[in-house]
């Protein structure tokens, strides 16, 4: 069992930067693919980035690319989130969520945290 909670969500004004941290509490965290997901209201929930365990980024969405990047410290069962250049289309309810198998298919994710609120203000 693996449990996530998010952290670092708030109000923004366009062109900031907000950190997301995903902390996991359980067995094994370093084995396992982390990625970030968001859905905005009306939205499906779409990928936005990932992290293989050994650090290796995934692809990221078209939509943040060049302003957002996934890191993690394995020491501290944490991923983060790093969101530059914020856009209002940025807002949405983040999630991080944990994988053994391919990170870019949403249904191979086992465990989901409850997610956390970021709002970019134009």
């Amino acid at each position: 069992q693996l449990q996530l909670v998010e952290s670092g969500g708030g109000l923004v004004q366009a062109g900031g930067s907000l950190r997301l941290s995903c902390a996991a509490s359980g067995r094994s965290f370093s084995t396992y693919t982390m990625g970030w997901f968001r859905q905005a209201p009306g939205k499906e929930r779409e990928f936005v980035l990932g992290i293989f365990r050994n650090g290796d980024s995934t692809y990221s969405a078209d939509s943040v690319k060049g302003r957002f990047t996934v890191s993690r410290d394995n020491a501290k069962n944490t991923v983060y989130l790093q969101m530059n250049s914020l856009k209002p289309e940025d807002t949405a309810v983040y999630y991080c969520a944990a994988t053994t198998r391919s990170p870019y298919s949403q249904l191979n994710y086992n465990y989901w945290g409850q997610g956390t609120q970021v709002t970019v203000s134009s």
